[in-house]
């Protein structure tokens, strides 16, 4: 039940577009699954990501018409990669769904079972609050252009003239301006996006899922390394807690392998859309422009968006950092000095490998963590004041 309740919203999420890493055992439920994932990738690349790089081309000079197709067109290039990562590592990732599985079908004190929990409790959050972020954006969305309102900026160059504008700034080979071809392509928008924000915020929450399950086993790692003086057979103990602390160090190399040019990418989608919004908002409010009060607040309540994203991101980063901290010092403090000197030196074993924190990182390049999420702040709000610079 619990395993049930902690995975249960991740899997189900993912089934749903053909990207859960674990193969059925059921033939036909393994062939349903690659048809959806097949269906999801057909409306990402060939729907929607394809068509709004070409309007792209089309709107290229004007500033506020290439800033309406970025905030759509960068999250659809970074869906297209992370449904291309999950389903190209799935093997690797495979492995991850039995190591959680058997971490809550094993016996536990009930201790570890509630760090299990809380962490389990977080995740289902995070997932619920995802789910329910797509779900109003696309209600919203689409209600907004059943009633004549628009949240982008439309424009003759790739919408239809005397229709109502399309979700997603996007140019077709095919006309779209008569009838039954604009309400079928309107028809596959909606279902390519509602397939793109499964998609997006899936994959987002497998990964939040992983995390946080490690960070909760390094939490109960630390929590036998403190009451370790209270168990008879010290060594037998011992080596348990150091042989679980790198299976963790490499389930975090493993995830890190995988997902580490996923987070690259995302952080210069961020920069990008942080550094357009920024200029855009600042610009309309000191100059005058010609957006509408309803797209400025859109294109306000984006940036807050894409800033709490990426903001989780880092924030499950310096956990893991800090979980690993703080089993070394838990090490570190061991009242080591009533051992005897063999068996104390193997207290070093776990000193060494948490010397250096385990991190999730950007194209093993930047490592996710609060002050790296900082230090992406202040560089982007620096490209802001330059593009300000370069307009005046």
């Amino acid at each position: 039940m619990d395993l049930e309740w902690a995975i249960g919203l991740n899997r189900r999420m993912l089934k749903i577009i053909g990207l859960w890493p674990e193969e059925s055992k059921d033939q036909r439920e393994e062939i349903l699954s690659k048809l959806r994932l097949l269906l999801n990738v057909i409306m990402l690349i060939f729907v929607l990501t394809i068509p709004a790089l070409m309007a792209l081309i089309k709107v290229w000079g004007d500033m506020v018409l290439v800033i309406d197709n970025l905030k759509y067109t960068l999250p659809l290039l970074i869906t297209v990669l992370k449904v291309f990562i999950m389903w190209y590592k799935k093997r690797v990732l495979s492995p991850m769904i039995d190591m959680m599985v058997k971490d809550w079908l094993r016996a536990k004190m009930e201790e570890e079972r509630i760090v299990m929990l809380k962490q389990a409790r977080i995740t289902r959050f995070l997932s619920i609050c995802g789910a329910v972020m797509i779900f109003l954006i696309l209600l919203i969305t689409f209600c907004s252009l059943c009633f004549g309102r628009q949240f982008r900026h439309l424009t003759n160059l790739t919408d239809p003239i005397g229709k109502p504008g399309m979700p997603i700034q996007t140019y077709y080979l095919h006309d779209i301006s008569s009838s039954p071809n604009f309400e079928l392509t309107y028809l596959m928008q909606v279902i390519g996006v509602t397939a793109s924000g499964f998609s997006y915020t899936a994959v987002d929450n497998f990964l939040g899922l992983l995390i946080l399950h490690i960070c909760g086993q390094m939490e109960n790692l630390h929590l036998r390394l403190v009451n370790l003086e209270k168990d008879m057979n010290f060594k037998t103990i011992l080596k348990y807690n150091v042989k679980d602390h790198i299976r963790l160090i490499r389930s975090i190399e493993i995830i890190d392998n995988t997902f580490n040019l996923m987070l690259l990418g995302f952080l210069f989608c961020f920069g990008i859309l942080f550094c357009c919004h920024g200029f855009l908002i600042i610009n309309v409010v000191n100059q005058g422009g010609h957006l509408s009060i309803v797209e400025l607040v859109w294109y306000i309540c984006e940036s807050g968006t894409v800033l709490m994203h990426t903001c989780l991101y880092c924030v499950v980063g310096e956990l893991l950092v800090t979980q690993s901290e703080k089993i070394h010092r838990a090490a570190y403090e061991y009242v080591w000095y009533t051992l005897e000197p063999k068996i104390a030196r193997n207290l070093t074993l776990i000193m060494v490998r948490t010397k250096k924190p385990p991190n999730i990182t950007a194209g093993k390049i930047f490592p996710m963590t609060m002050s790296m999420f900082c230090n992406l702040l202040k560089t982007s709000a620096g490209y802001i004041s330059v593009l300000l610079a370069n307009q005046n």
